[in-house]
């Protein structure tokens, strides 16, 4: 992973405008209706040079909870199934949101400006159902600048490949190992392929691969507290960005392949490898790092308000980030698994931990959206 900025800075240049000439897209990690409602978000794309937007049930549960910004689709929805109330809520959300970002997708020729909506987590298991609720979303919101998150589980790959056969775009969620992102890109290859042969436009077929970060540190630093020696504690912080440089290794070795060559040639766009999961667990650490560790062009970073103003506010200068070699990563991991922590093993564990934490945040959407619905309800019945 090289740095492709030049030494000299101008310092009229903003840090998020030069983080997105060193070519990393600045995407949010949040949406809100207030977002919406008050113009925050057109203007962090002003300001923050955010060019897309990522949600998920956390995310969306958090904001239905707070503030009254729900409570006239909540009216209108009072009485109707929660299933439905959520779907309609979100969707909603997304659809306006993608509106907002239609300027940097038209001006990026398809590959920002992109609003990410996820399939209901408890489907992470279920090929089938994925399938079904991503065409399902796909038609609902109705814009060309929105992907479908479909989890990187094992029954998440064929459904991975099946949506994007039909010509929707794709994010794909919840990776964590190497061999997974290999077959992630697999997954990709194979539906553009298919979709290919169904004479779909490539070129607007959009796609990114989002590889959790910080989650990785907070896992391994955790076992390396335990082992408690000097040699392990001095490893603590460097798991996941070294898991991380050698996912983009893997990226740019299938991404010079005749494979996909193939699939340029008629008009496709790669697959972007997302850094997601980028706010800083560890106080400790600089609240920047998985931003100033994780500079090279052509990948995504999706970061929370919190670490994208962060950023703004005390960006590094570019051209002195360390981004480090592959094998310096792969160094790296083997340090770490010489003191008998297993990183595949890691990895599994938080891609289990992931779904489930998915799942909860998704049923705590339920039950808020339940709680807004019954007392719109009850209001609308002592009027």
């Amino acid at each position: 992973m090289t740095d492709s900025t030049n030494d000299s800075v101008n310092e009229n240049v903003s840090p998020t405008e030069r983080l997105s000439e060193a070519g990393v897209a600045i995407w949010l990690d949040d949406l809100s209706r207030e977002r919406l409602r008050t113009g925050n978000l057109a203007e962090l794309m002003t300001t923050r040079n955010v060019v897309g937007v990522t949600t998920n049930p956390t995310i969306f549960a958090a904001a239905l909870a707070h503030g009254d910004a729900y409570a006239g689709i909540l009216a209108e929805l009072a009485g109707s199934d929660v299933e439905t109330a959520v779907e309609r809520i979100t969707t909603d959300d997304v659809r306006d949101a993608a509106d907002v970002l239609r300027p940097a997708y038209d001006a990026s020729a398809a590959v920002d400006g992109r609003v990410s909506i996820e399939v209901d987590p408890r489907l992470a298991r279920d090929t089938a159902a994925t399938e079904t609720t991503a065409v399902r979303l796909w038609e609902t919101v109705g814009r060309p600048n929105v992907m479908i998150k479909i989890p990187a589980t094992v029954e998440g790959l064929p459904a991975i490949t099946s949506t994007l056969a039909k010509g929707i775009s794709v994010n794909v969620t919840l990776i964590f190992s190497l061999p997974r992102y290999r077959a992630v890109m697999d997954a990709f290859l194979a539906g553009l392929e298919q979709a290919k042969a169904a004479g779909h436009d490539l070129s607007v077929i959009g796609s990114v691969a989002s590889f959790f970060v910080s989650r990785v540190d907070s896992e391994v630093d955790k076992r390396l507290a335990a082992i408690g020696t000097d040699e392990a504690l001095a490893l603590r912080g460097q798991a996941a960005i070294a898991n991380a440089r050698l996912a983009f290794a893997a990226y740019e070795e299938v991404f010079s392949s005749d494979r996909w060559a193939a699939l340029k040639a008629a008009g496709a766009q790669p697959q972007r490898p997302l850094w997601a999961s980028t706010g800083v667990k560890d106080p400790s650490y600089r609240d920047t790092m998985y931003v100033d560790e994780l500079v090279v062009a052509g990948v995504v970073n999706t970061m929370p308000e919190k670490t994208l103003d962060a950023f703004a506010d005390h960006g590094i200068v570019l051209a002195d980030t360390v981004t480090g070699s592959g094998e310096e990563a792969a160094a790296t991991i083997a340090a770490i698994e010489a003191q008998g922590i297993s990183i595949d093993e890691v990895t599994a564990q938080l891609e289990d931990e992931g779904v489930t934490k998915f799942e909860v945040s998704w049923d705590e959407l339920l039950t808020t959206t339940k709680t807004g619905l019954d007392s719109a309800g009850a209001g609308a019945g002592e009027r």
